[in-house]
């Protein structure tokens, strides 16, 4: 119950920030458009549906690390975390209620953006409800970045962190604008060593069906989601104790 009333604040917290629902939602929306618009344009097809689709969906994720970053180091910053440590709430129960709040979200954005793929000309097939589904590895990895940032730095220095660095730098290791495997050497060897490119692939392999290649990209995101997701908890711990 404590962390059903935990997570229903966070919540609020969500909701009651326009950008959120813009920068989570809307942004994406907006790029997928973009893209499409600009592959109509021009005789080469570089931004096929089939495959800017899943990559924008996971794109859209990365919003969910500032977002939960902001809200925990908010908390942390401000005597309000101070006052709910004095509760029965372990470090577990804290990191629950600010990551359940962003599942439905992170959900219901993929779905969106998968919808408005089919309707800018995507063929509808039950393999959207897979890809969907393989995004939550995703979702769970960008949700603990974002609370592993909120929990080492400030609000100011996890919108850096969380807003303009990881966007970029999952925009271009996941091979969202382009494919990484026309690329070869370190970058191509980093690229597929981090998780994202793995979460791209993984939603790809989903949408055409490629049920083969799908379990090795989502063990290997939901390995790093584990791994930062412990960190992040070790880390909040600490921080209870020193208080």
């Amino acid at each position: 119950m404590r962390i059903k009333a935990f997570a229903v604040r966070n919540l609020k917290e969500l909701l009651r920030d326009p950008l959120t629902l813009f920068f989570g939602v809307g942004f994406p929306m907006v790029l997928l458009l973009l893209m499409n618009l600009i592959q109509r344009s021009i005789p080469v097809h570089i931004f096929a549906l089939e495959t800017l689709a899943p990559g924008i969906a996971l794109f859209g994720l990365t919003f969910l690390a500032l977002f939960s970053g902001l809200l925990l180091a908010r908390d942390r910053t401000s005597a309000f975390l101070a006052r709910l440590t004095a509760s029965p709430m372990t470090a577990a129960d804290f990191l629950l209620g600010y990551l359940l709040p962003l599942l439905p979200l992170a959900v219901g954005q993929s779905a969106l953006c998968l919808g408005g793929a089919v309707a800018l000309g995507l063929p509808p097939s039950w393999n959207l409800l897979a890809v969907t589904a393989s995004l939550i590895p995703s979702a769970l990895l960008f949700i603990a970045l974002g609370l592993l940032c909120g929990v080492l730095f400030s609000d100011r220095q996890v919108g850096g962190m969380c807003g303009a660095i990881l966007t970029n730098v999952t925009a271009w290791l996941a091979g969202i604008w382009f494919d990484l495997s026309l690329i070869s050497g370190p970058f191509r060897t980093v690229a597929y060593l981090l998780p994202f490119v793995h979460g791209a692939d993984g939603a790809k392999a989903a949408l055409a069906g490629d049920w083969a290649a799908l379990p090795g990209h989502l063990l290997w995101v939901s390995l790093w989601a584990a791994g930062l997701m412990g960190l992040a908890l070790w880390l909040f711990r600490r921080r209870l104790v020193e208080r």
